[in-house]
């Protein structure tokens, strides 16, 4: 799959969930690349921003979207890697934060 096509379906899923993609293409792509090496890597699309193991049973928590992305968008205006995030961050009326990881430690 294309990452143009990969894009309009993240986009699809965003407007389902009420989210967007963030507003710049240009991060949003390098994610999609990074979503693509891992599946070239792992056989699964894991966050590039973490580090998963190979075992997709372990990281299924971590498989974009992450379990994780709609309660960093609540409560940070973004998910852990800034892919998906709320109208009112790509309107700059929240403030950057880091999100902190929220997965286990060791999984």
């Amino acid at each position: 799959m294309d990452r143009e096509k990969i894009y309009e379906n993240l986009a699809k899923y965003a407007s389902l969930k009420g989210i967007f993609l963030n507003k710049d293409k240009e991060f949003v792509m390098q994610i999609i690349d990074g979503l693509l090496k891992n599946e070239e890597r792992y056989g699964y699309r894991c966050c590039p921003c973490r580090l998963a193991s190979g075992d997709k049973e372990k990281d299924k928590d971590i498989i974009c979207p992450c379990v994780y992305s709609l309660e960093d968008i609540k409560e940070y205006g973004r998910c852990y890697c800034g892919l998906y995030v709320s109208q009112d961050f790509n309107e700059g009326k929240i403030p950057y934060k880091i999100v902190p990881e929220r997965r286990k430690k060791g999984r």
